[in-house]
C-alpha cells in the first residue's frame, strides 16, 4: 500500500467526532458541557488548508467556546442525514448556519452522496430526457455536472435551476426546524446574493440568491450578511499551509485573510447575541 507524504507544509486538522454523529469534524475537541456556539457550514467554515479558520478566530476574540461542524463541500443533506448533528446544535446557546449552495443536495433530477454532498450519483430519466446529448457518466463532482448542463443549454438549464432552487428552499426551512436553539443564518461571499434574473453556475454559494434567502429568513432568528473585501481575497493564499500538489486547490479557497475579515464582522454580532 502506498501513502502519500504531506510534507512538513500539511496542516493538522485533529479530526474528532461529537454525539453519535458519523461525520468527521475538524479540532481539537471541543466540550459541548455549558453555553457553546455551534457552527455549520462548508468549506469556509472548514477552513481547509488555514491553520485557524474564523471559528477559532471569533473564539479567541470573543472567550465563548465554537464548536466547528463544517464540513468539506457540504450541502444541506450532509445534516439533514445526520440527526447527531442536528441534536448538537440544538444544545448550543446559538447555532450559526452558513448559506451553502444548492447544487449538493439530492432532488428529483438527480441524487447525491449522503455525506459527501459534492460527489454526484446518478441523473433521474427526467434529466436525462431533457438532456438527451448529455452523458453522465462523465460527472463525478456537482458543480461539474451544473456547469456543463448550462454550458450546453441555458435554457434547459432552466428547469434545473427550478428543481434546485425548490429543493433548497424547503430543505433549509426543514434543517431550521429541527434545530431547537436560536439560529444565525450566515451568508459569506465576495458578493451580495443575487437579485433577479436566471442563476447561473459560476458564484459560490452555488445557485443560491437573494429571494431564496428572503424565503428562509423567516425561519431563521437572526441573518448575518457578509462581503469579504477584494483586499483580503487578494492575500490569496499567504498564510495557508499545504502540500506542493495542493497548490491549485488552495488558490480556490478563502485563505486567512478572508477568514479574518469574517470573524472581525462575526465576533461583535456573536458577543451581543450571547
Amino acid at each position: 500500500m502506498a501513502f502519500a507524504h504531506q510534507g512538513e507544509s500539511a496542516l493538522e486538522y485533529y479530526p474528532c467526532r461529537y454525539g453519535g454523529s458519523r461525520l468527521m469534524f475538524r479540532g481539537p475537541r471541543r466540550s459541548l458541557d455549558g453555553p457553546f456556539c455551534a457552527v455549520l457550514g462548508g468549506t469556509e467554515t472548514y477552513g481547509k488548508f488555514v491553520p485557524r479558520p474564523y471559528p477559532a478566530l471569533v473564539e479567541e476574540a470573543t472567550g465563548l467556546r465554537l464548536v466547528n461542524l463544517g464540513c468539506m463541500n457540504a450541502g444541506i443533506d450532509v445534516y439533514l442525514n445526520d440527526p447527531a448533528v442536528t441534536q448538537v446544535a440544538s444544545k448550543a446557546s446559538l447555532a450559526i448556519l452558513q448559506v451553502v449552495g444548492a447544487a449538493n443536495l439530492t432532488n428529483r433530477l438527480y441524487s447525491v452522496h449522503p455525506r459527501r454532498n459534492d460527489r454526484f450519483l446518478a441523473a433521474s430519466p427526467v434529466l436525462q430526457t431533457i438532456y438527451r446529448e448529455v452523458d453522465f457518466a462523465d460527472f463525478a463532482f456537482t458543480r461539474h455536472m451544473v456547469q456543463t448542463l448550462h454550458a450546453v443549454s441555458p435554457e434547459k438549464f432552466l428547469q434545473v435551476e427550478a428543481e434546485l432552487r425548490a429543493a433548497w428552499i424547503a430543505r433549509m426551512r426543514t434543517l431550521l426546524g429541527r434545530i431547537s436553539a436560536p439560529t444565525l443564518l450566515l451568508w459569506i461571499a465576495d458578493h451580495p446574493p443575487p437579485e433577479g434574473g436566471p442563476l447561473t453556475p459560476d458564484l459560490t454559494p452555488l445557485l443560491v440568491d437573494a429571494d431564496m434567502i428572503l424565503a428562509v429568513r423567516p425561519h431563521a432568528s437572526h441573518y448575518l450578511q457578509i462581503v469579504t473585501s477584494r483586499e483580503a481575497q487578494a492575500c490569496g493564499t499567504d498564510g495557508m499551509r499545504f502540500a506542493p500538489l495542493d497548490a491549485p486547490v488552495a488558490a480556490e479557497l478563502p485563505g486567512p485573510a478572508v477568514h479574518a475579515e469574517i470573524a472581525a464582522v462575526l465576533a461583535p454580532v456573536l458577543r451581543d447575541l450571547m
